[in-house]
């Protein structure tokens, strides 16, 4: 198992420049077309969700299925009450320009339960950067948001093509003296040849997103 394990890993560092590029020729290869509209990107949605629980009932990411999953955990300090930094994290609108890859976001629809969790099912236009030289890439990532604001948490499940999943759970914790930590729980499910690219591009979205949003709230920009 330990041999297959390292063969595993070295082909995934062989073929990733690959793929990558595989992604990106097919990507520009691709006939110029006007961006979509927020209905368009509905259907979009729709579509992918679709997918997504199919593929979920019948398969899981383990090796033999030719998909991986990997974990990280990331985290920031905010200097403002925890009931602001949720209701400004939270909303994925506040993200743009703020040092992730996100250009647009789409809300499809907006709903709250009789047991208090609102549910926010969203579309992100992001341009994500591929290898050196080469123009970003512009996908698009369907979600479902699941918005705890009594107890300071939300959870999102996320879909791109080529069927790469993540999942989050981002709490919002009270340290006192009006100081709010943003933990987030991230994990991505992908290609084997893709995960290690998926988690580390993933990781560093998140992280300048964390940075922008510390800086938006903390000078009040947001």
């Amino acid at each position: 198992m330990r041999y297959i394990s390292q063969v595993v890993k070295i082909f995934r560092l062989l073929a990733a420049p690959f793929v990558a590029l595989t992604l990106v020729l097919t990507a520009s290869g691709a006939p110029a077309r006007a961006e979509e509209t927020d209905a368009q990107l509905a259907t979009d949605w729709q579509n992918a969700w679709n997918f997504y629980k199919f593929y979920q009932c019948v398969t899981s990411p383990l090796p033999w299925t030719g998909r991986g999953t990997q974990t990280r955990d990331i985290a920031i300090d905010i200097t403002a009450p925890a009931a602001r930094v949720f209701s400004v994290y939270s909303d994925f609108r506040n993200h743009l320009g703020l040092g992730g890859f996100l250009r647009r976001v789409a809300i499809h629809s907006d709903t709250t339960a009789a047991d208090g969790v609102r549910t926010v099912n969203s579309t992100a236009i992001e341009d994500v950067p591929t290898l050196d030289g080469l123009p970003p890439l512009s996908i698009k990532t369907h979600a479902q948001q699941r918005l705890h604001a009594s107890e300071l948490y939300f959870e999102t499940d996320s879909w791109t093509l080529p069927n790469v999943v993540t999942h989050q759970k981002i709490v919002f914790t009270d340290l006192g003296g009006g100081v709010t930590r943003v933990s987030e729980h991230l994990v991505f499910e992908a290609n084997l040849l893709l995960i290690d690219y998926t988690a580390a591009n993933g990781v560093a979205s998140h992280q300048a997103t964390q940075a922008g949003l510390k800086n938006a709230i903390e000078s009040g920009a947001l």
